[in-house]
């Protein structure tokens, strides 16, 4: 409101938050969410592939939940030849019946289900993934702990109702994948082991023997593909195992990863099933040791009567390790500064048990069965994607590969061609003899593809051979727009956008052919769009390359209000770095008033809160203190995500001493510019290393931040997983001040003494950040005198899954917020 002063001019003053009852909030929480399930996007499609039908269309599946549901179900589009520039939207058609939902829903998750999903951070709920044959349309997917199969035959007349793959193996079916050359054949994950079934004969049996099946974890470390935690959680792979593509000798393989966590320690804690019992847990904290892993090859037969026959395990003649004694992540060492890449005959295996660890055998290749083809080193670290796609040569010598590299602070594609050693009748060398020959790589060419001081995204790239075309994200445009781009590997460095400026492309599909193209994009004031295109070129060059629409799966739509658009800002600091800012206004927003405002903060590296995107269901909580009269700050600090390696680098060796300066500096220039942020009412939130900074707020700047709700903090770097910590912070002995510096426990007395100021928010079997990191703050915060307040939810890990938690913790919040800010 605004008042005046005695000289009667109008002055700024503070607006007053309304007080309400717990029951007011939870009624304000309740009303708020079903407002703002408009500005969802839970129905944006996702997971799409692309398959070409016997008459010409093209049938496109996706996962997205229908308009009369909530569950995620596999849907499907037709697209035929004649079919362009129409603009209309396409017809959802399901595949799955949709009383199979019911039935899958109905079953709770099991635990090894929950670990995966807050692997892959996925919050929907029914069929999360699928498979598909491309020939035959046959589709597998995993639902409530089972598998379920279908045949899509391209001429449905109706949804189909899937068949459980019937396994008489208790636990878990998960990871399913199809024989690329014999759609009846299924493997799938179970219980720490590899299992394969028959859809024509309904056998099944067991490939890997790896798990014993002990009660505790202790007498049984070994598991056979599935990833590590470390893996899944801090390089986003969640499988362990692959089939080989073809075979011309009748005999089907699978390479798998066989994991060995003997030396990783075991956390317990308390168990879901509502029961007494607990749950064992393998986590390597910084500076202790990983899991070990290495590679090995399971092979069967087929009988005329399709019995699965002659079942063995190959073994590399050396494991890895003694090939590649510094390799901690696979082929990445512990520091995560040294990479390869490497190519590995199947000649390497044989039946065990070779005496591989005896380092006076000599292990002699055949044909070059060991040849690393590509290294790369860096002095900040190296940052793992997915951008390698090996390319046809006419030459058996070589061979030739697009590669995703940082080695010039921005991730950017290289064309490397290497010479396979062994293949030109060299002498074949012994053991401690092959690292000149076999483990130095041969680069003969190496081409930049792109270049500039922007970033290429890492997560995929599609390759048209025929026409020599690279397509690909980046940021060419901005850090803050995802686009699509083409290169021709015959012109270097000519790089076209292809898709239109003022919105972000953060989803992209290509087909194999890269004839057609799907992408998901929106911008801040306009809702996601999923648009359909067909591609087509009359040559290799870049510019002869032609989108023509063909229709929508999701039309374009604008806000229903402007009140949940936010506003990006620009500032270059002192550092002379430009940071990017978003701050949500307070729906009751008016001009001359000054608002209590929350840095929504989260600080650390791999991550990117201001964009050109839609801020829909991931932001409902900064929409919901909105609408209740807070003005939220998110702010891009030095270190977050997609601005250059050096840019991220700013964390190294001293995560949580110089994120809050940059934060800070953005904060007070936002109130001088917009006028309307009351710095004496600021209050700190954030999640996971956003709950680590607003512990950090409070007390580094306890001058700015009036309160701190610190959600699922980590509280010490000492208690954080290996690969994420060592990342960033090096080894804890190589950087013990680091380490120390970095702990919230190192400043417990300058947290301020005033009451009301500190909130801690945790899930007590966060298998994540563990809740020890929140008990050993409280220890010390109790032996310090200090006052805080806490809130447990004991059925909740790193996310708050339930509905009754989230609506909880939100009611929670704003009763913190308002009778304390």
């Amino acid at each position: 409101m605004e008042t005046c002063n005695e000289g009667g001019d109008r002055t700024l003053t503070d607006t007053a938050i309304s007080q309400r009852s717990w029951s007011e909030l939870r009624g304000v929480v309740s009303d708020l969410r079903r407002k703002l399930s408009g500005v969802s996007v839970g129905s944006v499609p996702g997971s799409i592939t692309f398959r070409s039908l016997p008459d010409g269309r093209t049938r496109i599946y996706f996962l997205s939940s229908p308009s009369n549901g909530w569950e995620t179900t596999l849907l499907f589009v037709d697209i035929a030849h004649s079919d362009h520039a129409n603009g209309y939207r396409l017809h959802w058609q399901p595949i799955i019946e949709a009383n199979f939902q019911t039935v899958s829903s109905t079953k709770r998750l099991s635990r090894e289900e929950q670990l995966l999903w807050e692997r892959k951070r996925l919050a929907t709920w029914g069929i999360t993934s699928y498979e598909i044959h491309l020939d035959s349309g046959k589709l597998v997917f995993p639902a409530a702990s089972s598998l379920y199969q279908c045949i899509d035959t391209g001429f449905m007349a109706g949804p189909l109702f899937p068949s459980e793959i019937r396994m008489s193996t208790p636990g878990a079916k998960l990871c399913p994948q199809i024989c690329p050359w014999n759609n009846a054949l299924i493997a799938h994950t179970c219980s720490g082991d590899l299992y394969l079934s028959h859809s024509i004969t309904g056998s099944s049996v067991r490939l890997t023997h790896a798990r014993k099946g002990a009660k505790n974890l202790t007498n049984d470390p070994l598991t056979a593909g599935t990833p590590s935690y470390v893996m899944q959680e801090e390089f986003t792979r969640y499988t362990g195992y692959w089939w080989q593509p073809n075979s011309n000798d009748g005999i089907y393989r699978i390479v798998y990863e066989e994991i060995d966590e003997s030396d990783v320690k075991i956390f317990c804690f308390p168990s879901t099933s509502n029961t007494e019992d607990i749950d064992e847990f393998r986590f390597p904290r910084a500076g202790t040791p990983n899991a070990r892993s290495n590679l090995k090859i399971v092979q069967f037969r087929l009988t005329e009567t399709l019995q699965i026959v002659d079942i063995e395990i190959l073994e590399l003649q050396y494991p890895l390790h003694i090939m590649f004694p510094w390799m901690e992540y696979m082929l990445l060492d512990r520091k995560q500064q040294r990479l390869e890449l490497v190519l590995l005959s199947i000649d390497n295996f044989c039946e065990p048990p070779p005496n591989v660890y005896n380092s006076e055998n000599h292990f002699t290749p055949s044909s070059a069965s060991v040849q690393v083809i590509y290294s790369e080193q860096s002095s900040i670290w190296i940052n793992v994607n997915d951008l390698l796609y090996f390319l046809p040569s006419d030459d058996p010598t070589e061979v030739k590969f697009i590669w995703g590299s940082e080695e010039s602070d921005f991730r950017h594609l290289y064309l490397i061609t290497s010479s396979i050693a062994g293949l030109n009748n060299e002498v074949e060398e012994p053991l401690d003899k092959m690292d000149s020959i076999f483990l130095q790589p041969r680069v003969t060419s190496k081409v930049a593809l792109t270049q500039g001081d922007w970033e290429v995204l890492g997560k995929k790239l599609w390759v048209d051979e025929l026409n020599s075309i690279v397509y690909f994200c980046g940021l060419r445009e901005g850090p803050l727009e995802q686009h699509v781009y083409a290169v021709s590997l015959r012109r270097p460095l000519e790089v076209r956008l292809l898709t239109r400026p003022g919105y972000s492309h953060n989803s992209i599909y290509f087909n194999k052919e890269c004839t057609m193209l799907v992408t998901v994009y929106s911008s801040i004031k306009t809702l996601p769009t999923c648009q359909v295109f067909k591609i087509s070129q009359s040559d290799w060059t870049v510019e002869s390359i032609s989108l023509t629409p063909v229709g929508y799966l999701l039309e374009p739509s604008a806000l229903e209000s402007e009140l949940f658009a936010p506003e990006i800002y620009t500032h270059k600091i002192s550092s002379n770095d430009t940071l990017y800012s978003m701050i949500f206004k307070p729906h009751n927003f008016q001009n001359g008033v000054k608002y209590p405002t929350i840095l929504n903060v989260y600080g650390g590296p791999e991550v990117q809160l201001v964009s050109n995107t839609f801020k829909g269901m991931r932001h409902l909580r900064m929409h919901m203190l909105a609408a209740q009269g807070y003005c939220v700050v998110l702010i891009d600090s030095r270190g977050s995500h997609h601005r250059g390696l050096i840019f991220e680098s700013h964390l190294q060796h001293r995560m949580g001493t110089v994120e809050l300066n940059d934060q800070v500096e953005v904060l007070k220039w936002l109130a001088e510019t917009t006028g309307y942020i009351d710095l004496n009412r600021v209050a700190i939130h954030g999640w996971s290393y956003g709950g680590y900074l607003s512990l950090m707020g409070l007390i580094q700047y306890p001058e700015i931040f009036k309160l701190a709700i610190a959600g699922a903090p980590v509280t010490s770097w000492n208690f954080y997983d290996t690969g994420y910590t060592e990342r960033y912070m090096d080894l804890p002995q190589d950087n013990p001040h680091g380490y120390m510096s970095g702990s919230i426990l190192t400043y417990v007395d300058k947290f301020p003494d005033e009451e009301n100021r500190l909130l801690i928010i945790h899930g007590l079997i966060d298998e994540n950040v563990h809740f020890f990191h929140t008990s050993q703050l409280i220890n010390a915060l109790v032996k310090s005198g200090k006052p805080y307040q806490l809130q447990v939810y004991p059925n909740e890990r790193h996310s708050l899954r339930s509905l009754d938690a989230s609506k909880h913790y939100e009611t929670t919040l704003l009763s913190f917020l308002q009778n304390h800010l």
